[in-house]
């Protein structure tokens, strides 16, 4: 038998006008018709071909050896092609789009953007797509603080954070005192690993160490003082929803790097916020 939603070895098993059907094994009794659009000129019987298998608009099982973007267990980044009433499609790289129920998206997936989904099989054998990736996901306990990688955002809990993927493969978690602007779900961003927790989760920051993050939010006050004609309405006693609104830093961040331009002499404090000096 074939495994569907999966690349697998098949071998030519007799021809047809509509192509050369497979089986999972010489002279095999199961077969599956590889369409002629998708096969060899110079097949011959008991040839060996790498495929893979799924099911047509009307439930056959077909062969293709075009190579899908995602196959059945797999998670991957898709892009979403066209929506109906019921769901979405999006391009796994074959002639066939991947169906997603609307019962299996989280938010409202937009037409021309990428979402990360897990490929299953529904009840009717049907190769689906799911937003819910997170008890797909695998420990992340191998990884080490400090170090950085890259992954996918793929779900926001403003009181909790950022559900992150790591390698689209691996649990994560940004905090929500990290939730800054560039932060949206689909987001495909570089973190530091902050800590390793003992679920097999970790915790990640899309801010450098201090000595290194300093440099880019002494950048950013400068470039936003310069913007307001040299004076900037935020201070030690400003809210801290007020500095990341205006700034997109956290309230800790900004209080470090104005103490480093006032001691460098190149801000001064005055009651309401900071002035730029000449």
């Amino acid at each position: 038998m074939f495994a569907i939603g999966k690349i697998q070895k098949a071998y030519v098993n007799r021809f047809s006008d509509f192509g050369p059907f497979l089986s999972n094994e010489k002279n095999g009794e199961f077969e599956v018709l590889l369409p002629n659009k998708f096969a060899p000129k110079d097949l011959k019987l008991d040839d060996e071909l790498t495929v893979f298998i799924y099911r047509d608009s009307e439930q056959r099982l077909t062969a293709t050896i075009q190579t899908p973007l995602i196959s059945l267990g797999e998670i991957a980044y898709l892009e979403v092609v066209s929506s109906i009433k019921s769901g979405y499609f999006l391009n796994m790289g074959l002639d066939k789009d991947l169906y997603m129920p609307y019962n299996e998206t989280k938010g409202k997936p937009q037409k021309g953007r990428k979402v990360l989904v897990i490929a299953y099989l529904d009840n009717q054998d049907q190769l689906s797509a799911s937003m819910k990736i997170f008890n797909h996901l695998q420990d992340a306990s191998h990884f080490k603080v400090g170090e950085h990688v890259k992954g996918t955002v793929y779900e926001i809990k403003p009181e909790m954070g950022a559900f992150f993927a790591v390698d689209d493969r691996y649990h994560g978690l940004i905090p929500k005192h990290e939730l800054y602007k560039e932060i949206k779900e689909g987001a495909k961003i570089e973190a530091r690993i902050t800590k390793v927790r003992e679920d097999g989760k970790v915790n990640l920051s899309v801010k450098e160490k201090s000595a290194v993050q300093i440099n880019d939010d002494i950048d950013i006050i400068m470039k936003a003082l310069t913007d307001s004609e040299g004076v900037l309405y935020l201070n030690d006693e400003s809210e801290p929803e007020d500095i990341k609104r205006k700034l997109n830093i956290s309230k800790r961040a900004f209080k470090r790097a104005v103490g480093r331009l006032l001691k460098e002499g190149k801000i001064q404090i005055f009651e309401e916020g900071i002035r730029l000096l000449d």
